[in-house]
């Protein structure tokens, strides 16, 4: 007699496997840092692409998050997470080294140094008198100013005092009222010709201890998304035009909507052979604490110019810090 067959008890098509919290947590934790470890690579590869570009701005407050949450997931012992976190963090160190610690001039010992202080004052900000206790904090030698303010500008002499010597671009009329950029000193100066159509800017040339030194104030447009990637590229294209018709040292300060480790800041090394000022810490947006930022307000200057210091200067009211640098001869 045969022994009747039964049909073999089928499981659910599919079923989820039966993880502890532990092991969805740390597969989520994976999921969402693996991006982050490929945005890295590509902004340590040089990738010239707007959205790579666009992401290289804030590497160095994603490096600092990424530490603290790699120590944490260490302490947590998620070994996979903490272990993806910690290349993603050395990712991230190669991205902003070249921001951090750029290539330098070494400073002559022997020469006089120059103090500039420049800032992107913000084009609604009338606060004269918190912006003259900034300049008058950093007592710099010359001063480089963006988006000069309509009430500000009406009290020049007063925001200015102890810098008779200025020149200052043609007004830039905004969303919601009109600008300036200024340069201003302590010695004499000459106001160089207006620069090409397209580029906000304000140069002219300083008779400083160190010799003549051509100064330029520059605001260049915000990037991709917010506008055409083109246009950044373009007005440093114009930058470059005015820094080939300068002779002698160059300094050139002011909001480059781009740290010097992207794309518009490789570009300025490139074309025009300047040389950034340290970007740590970061000057925008103001009120975040300054190690959180990203440094878009910069400082360059020409091989023949070291940078001795750097730093942040005290608040205006503007939404961007100040900076201040010290610069002198570079050594033979």
């Amino acid at each position: 007699m045969t022994n009747p067959v039964h049909p073999e008890r089928q499981g659910p098509p599919f079923s989820l496997p039966h993880w502890t919290p532990r092991h969805w947590l740390e597969t989520l934790l994976l999921l969402g840092l693996t991006p982050l470890m490929g945005i890295a690579a590509l902004v340590v590869a040089g990738v010239d692409n707007r959205v790579v570009d666009l992401l290289a701005q804030f590497t160095a407050p994603l490096l600092i998050a990424m530490v603290l949450l790699t120590a944490g997931l260490a302490l947590l012992r998620l070994g996979k997470p903490a272990a993806l976190g910690l290349l993603t963090s050395l990712l991230l160190v190669l991205a902003v080294w070249p921001q951090w610690f750029p290539k330098a001039s070494t400073p002559d010992p022997d020469a006089a140094l120059v103090r500039v202080y420049s800032a992107n004052l913000y084009y609604l900000n009338n606060d004269t008198a918190r912006i003259r206790q900034s300049i008058e904090a950093a007592d710099a030698d010359i001063v480089v100013l963006i988006e000069l303010a309509s009430d500000p500008a009406l009290k020049i002499d007063q925001l200015l005092e102890g810098y008779p010597h200025r020149a200052a671009s043609m007004r830039l009329d905004q969303t919601r009222g009109p600008s300036r950029s200024l340069i201003a000193s302590r010695w004499p100066l000459t106001a160089r010709a207006d620069p090409p159509d397209g580029l906000h800017a304000v140069a002219a040339t300083v008779q400083t201890p160190l010799g003549t030194v051509n100064v330029v104030g520059v605001h260049l447009t915000r990037p991709w998304p917010f506008q055409h990637s083109w246009g950044q590229i373009s007005q440093t294209m114009a930058l470059d035009m005015v820094a080939e018709g300068l002779d002698g040292p160059v300094v050139v300060a002011g909001d480059f909507n781009s740290v010097s480790s992207a794309r518009i800041g490789r570009q300025v090394q490139r074309d025009l052979g300047l040389r950034p000022a340290p970007g740590f810490p970061g000057t925008w947006p103001g009120d975040l604490p300054s190690a959180f930022g990203i440094t878009i307000d910069q400082v360059y200057a020409s091989p023949d110019l070291a940078f001795v210091s750097r730093r942040l200067g005290r608040p205006t009211g503007s939404d961007h810090r100040p900076v201040v640098t010290e610069i002198t001869r570079a050594k033979d």
